[in-house]
């Protein structure tokens, strides 16, 4: 039955259909039912896009049986966070400040997923605007965790991320600003990919920080990422045969990434990393002395653009954004225009001597976040407590967007912890490739 491939990966669905023993609009018809019947399925998507999925379905079903596969991801349906615009339907970014906003044409990424194949499920939800790791929007819905059912999801991905854990899509599609899609896979024990910023087009994606936001996918497997990366940019997916840790060097960033993390947190990184070094990596524990400079850096860096994007909209109606969210667009207005653009130019010096320190290594290892995630309800009820635990939660992930290069999470086989690891920009072939081998390790 196509209902039973919703556990296997989107690589494993994509070979069965070009095998001919699963059918892309059984199979689309498996997901939409899967959703209609599960009763966190309206905290998951925002709307679903049925009719459009079952076209493309069958456009796919077409093109297998002629043998004009577009690629192993031909026929296989995916999810897509609220804040890539799709033609015809509402695209709100998980804000009344939005509500009813219909764009005219798909994004860019979305284009080219479709032109690859992919079928567009529907919608996720996501924070308000993307500008919180938590995952939590009282405004329209927060996600469910998949550990727990009382926990933050993580975000702002947070429905991308339960659109697959939860077996509602075969990949999500989300945004990573500062770690959202990172903190949400992780969250939810997935791999997510956080691109080079500048590498996927972002036309058709509502903005939070334009010169930080990127694109990436949230699945079951590196395969499925290295895929949905090719998917996305119109390119033939890296090959990850071969692909093994002996002999690599990787540094077990020390600094910054261990600051109040959680005993249980710790324990299961370093269970995987210990792992990682039977496998065959070589691993050396070091510290960036820059990155303690280049963090401070956040705030201007961070909440000038995003208020600066968005000022005249949320001025206009204040009142319909969720308080905690709104108070941090706010922190924007406190930096003038000289701050932000001295503080792009320390940050392209700090990361010279992050790429520096870091170059005679593979990638860089770390906790993705140093905390599991914490109970939805004590973060509506504590303002204070959702701001301290925001600012945790997305620590570690800030790192690999504060450096600008690529980054992939991995579950470490400790639920709600990841193994994050940090490689250069546009070193994402590369990335994957250890990140295959990795995964077995860990798995």
């Amino acid at each position: 039955m196509a209902s039973d491939w919703r556990a296997q990966s989107a690589a494993a669905q994509g070979r069965a259909i070009g095998a001919g023993v699963l059918d892309p609009v059984d199979l689309a018809g498996a997901y939409l039912d899967a959703i209609a019947a599960d009763p966190e399925a309206g905290r998951i998507y925002a709307r679903l896009t049925a009719p459009r999925a079952l076209a493309e379905a069958e456009a796919a079903r077409n093109r297998a049986r002629s043998d004009a596969r577009r690629g192993l991801l031909d026929g296989v349906p995916v999810s897509w966070k609220d804040l890539f615009d799709t033609a015809g339907v509402e695209t709100e970014a998980g804000s009344a400040l939005l509500e009813g906003r219909v764009p005219g044409r798909d994004a860019q990424v979305l284009q080219t997923a479709t032109a690859a194949g992919l079928v567009c499920l529907g919608k996720t939800h996501m924070t308000e605007l993307t500008f919180s790791g938590l995952g939590v929007n009282p405004v329209t819905e927060t996600p469910p965790n998949i550990h727990d059912a009382g926990a933050a999801p993580g975000g702002s991905s947070s429905g991308a991320a339960a659109s697959v854990a939860f077996g509602l899509a075969a990949a999500g599609v989300g945004s990573d600003t500062g770690g959202s899609v990172r903190l949400p896979a992780a969250w939810n024990g997935l791999v997510g990919l956080k691109t080079t910023a500048g590498r996927l087009s972002l036309r058709g994606v509502v903005p939070l920080a334009a010169r930080f936001d990127t694109v990436g996918p949230l699945c079951r497997t590196v395969e499925d990422a290295a895929l949905m990366l090719a998917a996305l940019e119109g390119v033939r997916a890296v090959d990850l045969r071969g692909a093994g840790l002996s002999g690599t060097r990787l540094m077990v960033l020390e600094n910054i990434a261990f600051d109040d993390i959680q005993d249980s947190v710790c324990a299961g990184f370093e269970e995987a990393v210990e792992r990682l070094a039977k496998a065959g990596a070589g691993i050396v524990r070091g510290t960036v002395p820059a990155l303690d400079t280049a963090m401070a850096l956040s705030a201007v860096l961070y909440t000038t653009e995003a208020y600066a994007t968005w000022a005249g909209t949320i001025e206009a109606a204040p009142d319909r954004m969720y308080g905690e969210i709104l108070k941090r667009f706010r922190v924007g207005a406190r930096f003038s225009g000289v701050d932000y653009v001295q503080a792009w130019q320390k940050l392209a010096a700090l990361r010279g001597d992050w790429h520096s320190a870091t170059a005679g290594f593979d990638a860089v290892l770390l906790p993705t976040c140093p905390i599991l995630p914490p109970q939805v309800d004590r973060l509506l009820s504590d303002g204070e407590y959702f701001a301290s635990q925001n600012l945790l939660a997305l620590r570690n992930t800030r790192i690999g967007n504060l450096m600008g290069g690529s980054a992939l999470t991995l579950p470490s086989g400790t639920p709600g912890v990841g193994v994050q690891v940090l490689a250069p920009p546009r070193g994402e072939e590369r990335l994957l490739r250890l990140g295959a081998a990795m995964e077995r390790a860990l798995t």
